[in-house]
């Protein structure tokens, strides 16, 4: 089979697809043949030489859609349409970048719902971080007004669909001039730039501070996106857009103010619920899912160019044929 093998760090330029056997079905493990996948901020990290867990030689992509090839000793059909993200796909285990990838059966998911391969492979881990955030974490209600900070990526754009799809009103932020009537076509009620007037606009809009937030840019904007947090508003944590992983300094009883939630999302651990729950979300209000631009395996290079550049709108996907 085809497969993206990355050998060491590298640039997008020298990704390389090699020919390789297609993996040996175990207890336990389904085979799937993939149909699509999106890629992801975390794989160009790990491109780059910043996933220290990674050891290479190693298939990265940490999601997939596609069909069941062979259901081993699961209760998969074959042929049965599925979807896995995260769970160590593409990290401690070969990953999505190829045409067939074994993956543990406890971590595929069937799909409830009809869509093209390439809108299907938009949703996993991009719909799955921003609906877990919204509505696990933040509670958001639609008598609300969140603020999205890093609207333009592909989670920020994805919550601003399902935040507007249950009537929320949405701050969406961008550090691109040239982004702002992007996201109002998208459908935000206020979209702002990200600069030094960002934080009296948004008092404009919500003089006692909002009442969520969804923190997408990370690190270097958490302190500030706090002090916008009504009291008994939540702020919460979902993505790190730069490469600041950690901050130089940060005092709760200082940096978080009196009677403001703080608290984080990850995908580490996926809850099968709410993933169908997600599904069944996207096929009630009829959402289409942001796509910048499909790719094929062949071209994973210009795919990873695309993503370092930061001009996409939306999730990048490949499409096996």
């Amino acid at each position: 089979m085809k497969a993206v093998v990355l050998e060491r760090a590298c640039k997008p330029e020298e990704l390389k697809i090699k020919e390789v056997p297609i993996p040996k079905v175990k207890p336990g493990w389904v085979l799937v043949k993939i149909k699509a996948f999106g890629i992801n901020r975390s794989e160009m990290f790990t491109r780059q030489g910043h996933s220290l867990s990674v050891k290479f030689p190693r298939i990265i992509g940490i999601e997939c859609i596609g069909q069941i090839e062979d259901p081993s000793d699961s209760t998969f059909q074959k042929g049965e349409r599925v979807a896995s993200l995260m769970g160590g796909l593409g990290r401690e285990f070969d990953g999505s970048y190829a045409e067939y990838v074994l993956i543990p059966s406890k971590q595929v998911y069937s799909i409830p719902i009809e869509m093209k391969w390439t809108e299907l492979a938009a949703i996993p881990e991009m719909y799955y971080t921003a609906y877990a955030s919204l509505f696990e974490c933040l509670q958001l209600t639609a008598d609300e007004v969140l603020l999205i900070r890093g609207g333009t990526s592909s989670v920020g754009l994805a919550a601003l669909q399902l935040a507007k799809s249950t009537g929320a009103t949405v701050i969406s932020t961008t550090r691109n001039n040239g982004k702002l009537a992007y996201l109002q076509q998208a459908g935000a009620d206020f979209a702002l730039l990200d600069d030094e007037y960002f934080t009296k606009e948004v008092y404009k809009i919500a003089p006692n501070g909002v009442d969520k937030v969804l923190e997408l840019v990370g690190t270097v904007t958490i302190k500030e996106s706090l002090q916008l947090v009504s009291e008994q508003g939540t702020l919460c944590m979902s993505g790190i857009l730069g490469n600041e992983w950690t901050l130089d300094s940060f005092e709760p009883l200082i940096d978080i103010p009196t009677g403001v939630y703080f608290t984080a999302f990850t995908s580490e651990v996926i809850k099968e619920n709410v993933l169908i729950d997600l599904f069944n979300h996207i096929k009630e209000h009829g959402i289409v899912p942001p796509i910048a631009k499909v790719f094929k395996l062949e071209e994973i290079r210009e795919a990873h160019l695309l993503m370092e550049s930061n001009d996409a709108n939306g999730k990048i996907v490949i499409l096996n044929d």
